[in-house]
């Protein structure tokens, strides 16, 4: 694989010192920041050549069907803030949520209790109490729908017992962290040898 590597590489010659080699007829090239993160790029090339064009028109199809059950069937609970037909991805606002004392925070910390990674919080930035959720086109209906009633549960909780969605997780290792003091003072340690 040697051969094949992005040039310039580092070489050594014989008298000790250092130098950049740009002589690698095999080489894949040059690598940028201008044509962005090459795994990334990879994998997105893996997927695609992996699907084909009807693979790809299918899977896209599906994403698109998951998006628009999810928004539907959230929307008697949550604000949708985009109403209509939607593509891969929907934003819905906790903001109803907020009469209870209940915040999106409180939402994505609440999933962790029920083994979800929560979605993405507070953005668009336009939308307040966000909640961006992203469905795949590989998940099955019995996963999404075990994600919208675990939304839905905690939809019925803001209301009737918001302080057991304002508390959590209680699942997790670590409970509530101190966000704010964690991204200005963060403590990093590696223990690893």
């Amino acid at each position: 694989m040697i051969p094949f590597l992005p040039k310039p590489i580092v070489s050594k010659r014989e008298d000790g010192s250092f130098y950049w080699d740009y002589d690698r007829p095999q080489s894949i090239g040059r690598v940028k920041a201008f044509y962005g993160n090459f795994g990334i790029l990879v994998r997105a090339y893996t997927y695609i050549r992996t699907y084909g064009p009807d693979g790809l028109r299918r899977v896209s199809e599906l994403a698109v069907l998951n998006a628009n059950y999810m928004m539907h069937r959230l929307a008697p609970y949550y604000e949708v803030a985009y109403p209509g037909l939607c593509k891969h991805e929907f934003v819905l606002s906790g903001r109803k949520l907020k009469e209870y004392g209940v915040r999106t925070l409180d939402v994505a910390k609440r999933l962790l209790d029920f083994g979800y990674h929560p979605p993405t919080i507070y953005f668009p930035l336009n939308v307040e109490e966000c909640i961006m959720i992203e469905p795949t086109e590989t998940e099955s209906k019995e996963t999404l729908d075990g994600f919208i009633d675990t939304m839905i549960q905690i939809a019925k909780e803001a209301e009737t017992t918001p302080e057991v969605v304002i508390n959590a997780p209680y699942t997790t290792v670590v409970k509530r962290l101190d966000e704010t003091t964690a991204a200005r003072k963060p403590v990093l340690n590696c223990t690893c040898g």
